[in-house]
């Protein structure tokens, strides 16, 4: 059985308010801002998501090179490291709690669209990333996906399923086992 894709009905969709296209049109505006910003100007670049809505506890590292799609759906708990060129890709929620890292080339995917239906609607499925926890460089956390407190998400290993507390996650499809 084929699905006739809907192309037509998908492109009438809006899935943005008008509100938050002007607030994604002003982010978009202020990149350069961000991107552009000494590596050790931490505190500007927090600044700067937190006046976007982004909720960020104290000591976070994000460096200049992350790319952040909408920064309020941002929660981000204290002394938390995002590396050079991680994506997060915040079309529905993502938090990550607190000591947390996030390497470098990561990618927090929090959204997607319904392949079972024909006009593929847009899903903005949360992801959450526990405390302590590390997702290894290059390693992608797709949409709806949780990461448990101090778990570990080896270097470029794909989780589309949960990874509990305490566990480490390898390879593609994800393999799980128990920490050293």
């Amino acid at each position: 059985m084929t699905i006739q894709v809907d192309v037509t009905t998908n492109r009438r969709q809006r899935p943005w308010s008008n509100r938050a296209l002007f607030g994604r049109l002003l982010w978009g505006l202020c990149q350069p801002l961000f991107r552009f910003s000494p590596r050790v100007f931490w505190a500007w670049r927090v600044w700067l998501l937190r006046a976007f809505g982004a909720r960020i506890g104290r000591g976070v590292h994000i460096y200049p090179t992350v790319r952040i799609t909408i920064p309020w759906h941002l929660q981000i708990g204290n002394q938390v490291a995002v590396g050079d060129r991680a994506i997060l890709y915040a079309l529905g929620r993502i938090k990550i709690g607190a000591r947390a890292t996030v390497s470098q080339h990561a990618h927090l995917c929090a959204g997607s669209h319904d392949h079972s239906v024909a006009s593929r609607p847009l899903l903005r499925d949360p992801i959450e990333i526990g405390s302590d926890a590390w997702i290894c460089a290059d390693a992608f956390v797709g949409p709806g996906v949780q990461i448990g407190d101090a778990a570990v998400l080896g270097a470029r290993a794909v989780a589309m399923k949960d990874l509990p507390s305490r566990m480490t996650g390898i390879g593609n499809p994800m393999f799980v086992r128990a920490r050293p």
